[in-house]
């Protein structure tokens, strides 16, 4: 008897447009020149540090953000990673925002009871 064999075809999503790097795009677009702690990021994002910091690993080896160690505040306290958008992570950012707007929109009106 022939085996049947099974493949399935996934299309690969495009780099850097899931949703959770366009909430982190976002999120540092807002202040795009200013140094962000990934605590803070995870904080205003909801995003676990299981994900938000290889999101920072990628975009900073893509060459989206620079990176630097922050001397502590207080005493005794270890040096923080910070992170902010280099000006081609900031274009290339807000390409990728406005790229995912509309899929975005048609994501929140399928949801909506009534819409089609």
């Amino acid at each position: 008897m022939a085996k049947t064999t099974y493949v399935e075809y996934v299309m690969p999503r495009l780099p850097n447009t899931s949703p959770q790097t366009l909430s982190v795009l976002a999120l540092l677009l807002e202040s795009p020149r200013s140094w962000h702690y990934g605590y803070a990021l995870s904080q205003v994002t909801g995003l676990k540090s299981g994900t938000l910091y290889p999101i920072l690993l990628r975009l900073a080896d893509q060459g989206w953000l620079e990176t630097r160690w922050a001397e502590p505040e207080q005493p005794g306290r270890p040096p923080r990673h910070t992170y902010r958008l280099t000006g081609a992570g900031a274009r290339a950012a807000r390409t990728k925002l406005a790229e995912a707007a509309p899929l975005r929109m048609t994501r929140r009106l399928a949801a909506v009871p009534g819409s089609r």
